[in-house]
C-alpha cells in the first residue's frame, strides 16, 4: 500500500476522533440543557404545590382558630352564666341572713327581757324564802340547819329501814332459789351415785376348825403368839369365844395381814416361828398387791388418769382406813363420782372435781405414820407429787381451813357433806355426840336475845327462841348470821347445821 494510502487513513481517523469528541460534547450539552430544564421545571412545580399546601394550611390554621374562638366564647358565656346564678344564690342567702339575724336580734332582746324579770323574781323568792324560813325558825325555836339535820336524819332513818328490808327480801328470794337449784342438782347427784355403807370396826376375828387350834397357836410358852404379834403389831386375843381368835389394832393393813397370814398357817397346820415370819411376809406381798389394785380400780371408777403410782397406793391404803366407822376409799369414791356429777350440772370442771374428790382424804392413808392433821398432810403429799394448783386448794380447803375461791373446791366440800351425811354412812360415840350437842346450845345462849334453844335432828338444827323486845325482824337476820358464823368458828361437825330462829309477840287482853 503506498505511503499517501495511510496517510488518508489516519487523517481520516484522526477526523473521525474530532468529530466524535464534537459528537458526544453536543450531545452532553444537550443532556445538560435537558437536566436543567428538568430541575427548573420540577423547582416550578415544587414552588406552586408548596404556595397550594401554604395557602391551605394558612386556610385549615384559620378555620381552627375560629372554631377554638367559637368555643372559647361559648364556654365563657356558660362560666358567666354560672357566675350570675352564684351571685343570685349568694345574694338570696344574703337576704336570709340579714332576715335571720333581725329574728335572732329580737329573740335575743326578748330572751334578754325574759331574763331580767327572771333575775327579780328570783330576788324576790328569795326574800319571801328567807322570810318564811325566819318565821317558822322563829315558830319551830329551831334554826335552819338543825331543822334539815332532823329531816335528814329521818330520811336517813327510813331509807336505812327500807334498804334493810329490801336485802332481807333479796336475800330471801336469793336463797329460795339457790337452795331450789342445789337440792335439785343435790338430789340428781345422788341419784346417780349409789354407795353401800358398812360400819368396820378395829378388831376382825379369825374362825377356827377347833378349839384345839387356840393352844397351838399360842405355842411352847407363848412363842407363837409372840412371834405373830411381834411382825405383825397386832394384839391377838384369844378367850373363851368358842372356835374364834380375835386380831385387835388399829392400823387396819397390819391388821388384815395378821388376818391373811393366821388363816394359811391354820389351813397350813405348820405353825412355828420361822413358818409364821414366811407367812407374814407372803401376806405383806399379797396386800401390798391388793392395796395397788384397789387404788387403780378406784381411779378406774371415778375415771381419773395420769397419777402417781405412789399415791394410787395411797388411795388403796384407804380402803384399810375409817372415818367414824365410814370407809375412806369408799368415801373417797362416792365424793368424786359426787363432785362430778354436780360439777357437769353447774358447766364446772367435773375432771378436776373428779380428781380433787378422790385425793381429798389422801392424808389419812398416812396419818398414823406422819404428825398433823390429815388435810395438811395430804396437801403436803400432794406438793410433793406435783399436783395442780386447783387440786391442792380443793383438798385444802374441804374442812374449811381455807376459804374456798373455786367452784370445784365448793363442790368437794359439799360432795364430802353429803357422804358423810348419809343414814349408816357414820357412827359416833354417844359422849362425843352429847358433847357436840352440848357446845352448841352453849355458842347459841352466848348471844344477847336469845330466850331458849333446841339442838334437834341428830344435831342437824338448832331451833333458837328469841326475846321480841330485844331482837326485832331485822336485827333477826344479822343475829342468825352471827351465830352462823360463831358455830363455824368453835364447832366441829359434819354436814351442815341450819340454825333456825323464831320471833313471836303475843298481846293479852280482857274483855269485861
Amino acid at each position: 500500500m503506498p505511503f499517501y494510502a495511510y496517510l488518508l487513513i489516519i487523517a481520516a481517523l484522526v477526523i473521525g476522533f474530532v468529530l466524535g469528541g464534537i459528537v458526544r460534547q453536543r450531545a452532553d450539552a444537550d443532556k445538560v440543557n435537558n437536566a436543567q430544564m428538568t430541575a427548573a421545571k420540577i423547582v416550578e412545580d415544587a414552588l406552586k404545590e408548596g404556595e397550594t399546601i401554604k395557602k391551605e394550611k394558612i386556610v385549615e390554621a384559620k378555620d381552627e382558630i375560629y372554631n377554638s374562638k367559637k368555643e372559647f366564647d361559648k364556654e365563657i358565656k356558660d362560666r358567666r352564666s354560672e357566675i350570675q346564678l352564684l351571685e343570685k344564690r349568694l345574694i338570696q342567702r344574703e337576704e336570709l341572713l340579714d332576715k335571720k339575724s333581725e329574728v335572732i336580734e329580737k329573740k335575743e332582746e326578748s330572751s334578754n327581757r325574759r331574763v331580767k324579770e327572771i333575775e327579780q323574781k328570783e330576788e324576790k323568792l328569795e326574800k319571801l324564802h328567807q322570810q318564811q324560813i325566819n318565821e317558822l325558825e322563829k315558830i319551830s325555836k329551831l334554826t335552819f340547819e338543825e331543822a334539815r339535820q332532823i329531816l335528814l336524819d329521818d330520811v336517813e332513818k327510813q331509807i336505812s329501814r327500807e334498804t334493810a328490808l329490801l336485802i332481807k327480801n333479796k336475800e330471801i328470794e336469793a336463797k329460795e332459789e339457790a337452795e331450789k337449784k342445789a337440792r335439785e342438782i343435790i338430789t340428781y347427784a345422788i341419784q346417780r351415785c349409789s354407795a353401800d355403807h358398812v360400819a368396820e370396826s378395829t378388831v376382825s376375828v379369825v374362825n377356827l376348825p377347833s378349839d384345839e387350834m387356840k393352844g397351838r397357836i399360842i405355842g411352847r410358852e407363848g412363842r407363837n403368839i409372840r412371834t405373830l404379834e411381834m411382825l405383825t403389831g397386832v394384839d391377838l386375843i384369844i378367850d373363851d369365844t368358842p372356835e374364834a381368835v380375835i386380831l385387835s389394832g388399829f392400823d387396819p393393813v397390819r391388821r388384815e395381814i395378821a388376818r391373811i397370814a393366821l388363816e394359811r398357817l391354820i389351813v397350813d397346820g405348820r405353825i412355828h416361828p420361822a413358818r409364821i415370819e414366811e407367812m407374814v411376809k407372803k401376806a405383806e406381798t399379797e396386800v401390798e398387791t391388793k392395796i395397788r389394785e384397789l387404788g387403780e380400780q378406784a381411779l378406774f371408777e371415778t375415771n381419773v388418769i395420769k397419777l402417781h403410782p405412789d399415791l394410787v397406793r395411797m388411795i388403796g391404803r384407804l380402803n384399810y382406813r375409817t372415818s367414824y366407822g365410814q370407809n375412806v376409799l369408799r368415801h373417797s369414791i362416792e365424793v368424786a363420782h359426787l363432785a362430778g356429777i354436780m360439777a357437769d350440772e353447774l358447766g364446772a370442771n367435773s375432771r378436776i372435781a373428779r380428781r380433787a374428790g378422790i385425793l381429798h382424804d389422801i392424808g389419812k392413808a398416812i396419818d398414823h405414820e406422819v404428825e398433823g392433821p390429815h388435810v395438811q398432810i395430804g396437801v403436803d403429799v400432794l406438793k410433793k407429787y406435783k399436783e395442780s394448783q386447783e387440786i391442792i386448794h380443793a383438798v385444802e380447803a374441804h374442812h374449811n381451813d381455807v376459804e374456798p375461791t373455786t367452784v370445784e373446791a365448793v363442790l368437794i366440800q359439799a360432795a364430802d357433806a353429803i357422804s358423810a351425811a348419809r343414814p349408816g354412812a357414820r357412827r359416833e360415840t354417844l359422849e362425843s355426840y352429847t358433847k357436840r350437842l352440848e357446845k352448841l346450845e352453849k355458842i347459841v345462849t352466848s348471844f344477847t336475845g336469845v330466850e331458849r334453844c333446841f339442838a334437834i335432828q341428830a344435831g342437824r338444827e338448832i331451833r333458837i327462841m328469841v326475846k321480841p323486845d330485844e331482837v326485832d325482824d331485822l336485827k333477826m337476820v344479822h343475829v342468825a348470821r352471827e351465830i352462823a358464823k360463831q358455830i363455824e368458828n368453835d364447832l366441829e361437825y359434819p354436814g351442815q347445821i341450819k340454825v333456825n330462829m323464831i320471833r313471836e309477840t303475843r298481846a293479852i287482853e280482857y274483855a269485861k
